[in-house]
């Protein structure tokens, strides 16, 4: 019987949910407005897809091997609001008691961390859906992987979808991306190319090396001018757009465990934070017998909200 995994982007759904939902803060002033969204974004997402594992990955920094081939990557990013930093040792807190593993890996981006967990868990013959909103993650979308907005229940980009979407096919995602670049992470691409001539170029001749053997061939010759003058970026971002699936340190998908809640704890913490409607619904919720308890999965080395 095959299984079902969800692999969701913890640092976007902590941002969306924060911008989502303002001025909701504990009598004390505590900020709690990420925290409410962060939960509710999560019990959506698994209710309606219903894993059997459940991972959510945070954003450990810029790694050395990007930055060293783009200074600029991700440069133009302000720095994290306080009001949400301050909510992320309650994200961490949350996640413990609702027994729900975390990655985060200091120097590692989740976009890396999910692309390793996500092909590991294929290999292992489970249906892999990545809650993610990042158009990096589709060139992993195959026949167990797929992509879910985080935001949004009734959508799944499997590989035609991703085709629908872009205009070029999983496997193609890359080199789209290299020609088109990336305004949130700070990438360059092709002055004058935009999604839909790099959609039609990569139709026409396959790949960006494609293109670039037959460059003499391509037409019109504005297009042609305007790959030749910057092929060499589209070349670099080839290699900054292609997601590492082996980053150290990432658990073993064997190793997660199941999602393992602790009933008490997070009554006690949907309490402490003025959360009663959570509070109300758990206390609703009919209590797990004793004998199907499962033991709250171990988790990685850093894996405090502090990093990111």
């Amino acid at each position: 019987m095959s299984s079902s995994s969800l692999i969701i982007d913890g640092t976007a759904v902590a941002y969306r949910a924060f911008y989502a939902m303002q001025d909701l803060s504990t009598r004390a002033g505590q900020p709690t407005n990420a925290l409410f969204g962060f939960i509710r974004m999560l019990q959506q997402l698994t209710a309606k897809w219903r894993p059997d594992k459940l991972v959510v990955v945070f954003d450990g920094g810029s790694p050395a091997r990007r930055l060293e081939k783009l200074p600029e990557y991700k440069a133009q990013r302000a720095p994290m609001p306080d009001a949400l930093r301050s909510q992320l040792p309650l994200l961490n807190e949350y996640l413990t008691a609702a027994g729900i593993p975390l990655v985060l890996i200091k120097g590692q981006e989740a976009d890396d961390i999910m692309a390793t967990l996500a092909v590991r868990a294929a290999k292992q013959g489970s249906t892999v859906r990545l809650a993610t909103s990042d158009k990096d993650l589709m060139q992993l979308v195959g026949e167990n992987i797929r992509i879910v907005p985080p935001t949004k229940t009734e959508e799944e980009l499997d590989a035609a979808g991703v085709e629908a979407k872009t205009g070029v096919r999983p496997e193609q995602i890359v080199d789209w991306l290299a020609l088109v670049g990336d305004s949130a992470d700070n990438i360059p691409g092709v002055h004058g190319i935009g999604p839909k001539t790099a959609a039609k170029l990569l139709r026409q001749y396959g790949s960006l090396a494609q293109c670039a053997a037959q460059l003499d061939n391509i037409e019109p010759a504005g297009v042609r001018e305007k790959l030749r003058a910057e092929l060499d970026v589209a070349k670099l971002n080839v290699e900054l757009m292609t997601l590492d699936t082996a980053v150290p340190g990432v658990p073993e998908w064997p190793d997660i465990a199941p999602p393992a809640p602790d009933r008490q704890q997070l009554l006690d913490f949907f309490n402490k934070f003025e959360m009663h409607r959570f509070a109300a619904e758990l206390t609703a919720q009919p209590a797990v017998s004793p004998k199907t308890t499962v033991k709250p999965p171990a988790r990685p080395d850093n894996t405090q909200l502090e990093l990111f």
